[in-house]
């Protein structure tokens, strides 16, 4: 009788149990993000900021206690310069980043120092209600300083002077 009862247990709550840990989640997290050229190579976006089409863009999770690469997925940008990758399993124990790969853009190929890759948390038990989760946004410089860069930053420095 008692081990029928034990059994009985199993099948009711060790079994729902597996195939929930084993099955992908309905709705994935999806990381959103943009890949942008800064033409005026200020290391940041301005209103001279272009988007890049075609761009190639990597989202790696490292273990936080080896530093080992567990998982990766690539993405590339739409014609507006943004991605969307959908992961389908929780990374809260791991470091997660939106990292650059490669630009198609032939004047726009250096990449932005500090800009090049962005933190993503993935994980659902963190109080986020969404499945959306967005990346900073991501950039390469041109090779020359575009006309009109100029009066794009000075905007910027009087706008800090008057604070």
């Amino acid at each position: 009788m008692a081990s029928r009862a034990v059994l009985l247990l199993a099948l009711c709550v060790l079994l729902p149990a597996m195939v929930a840990a084993i099955r992908p989640a309905k709705n994935p997290l999806c990381v959103k993000g943009r890949v942008y050229c800064d033409r005026c190579r200020a290391g940041f976006e301005t209103s001279a900021t272009t988007y890049i089409a075609g761009a190639e863009v990597i989202l790696q999770c490292k273990s936080r206690t080896s530093n080992e690469v567990v998982y990766t997925k690539k993405g590339k940008t739409d014609s507006s310069g943004a991605y969307t990758i959908y992961v389908d399993e929780d990374h809260a124990d791991q470091i997660c980043n939106a990292k650059l790969v490669s630009s198609p853009h032939p004047e726009c190929r250096e990449v932005t120092p500090g800009r090049d890759e962005a933190l993503v948390i993935l994980t659902r038990f963190n109080g986020i209600a969404s499945d959306d989760r967005y990346a900073n946004a991501m950039g390469f410089m041109s090779q020359d300083v575009a006309a009109g860069c100029a009066e794009v930053l000075r905007q910027y420095q009087e706008f800090d002077n008057e604070n």
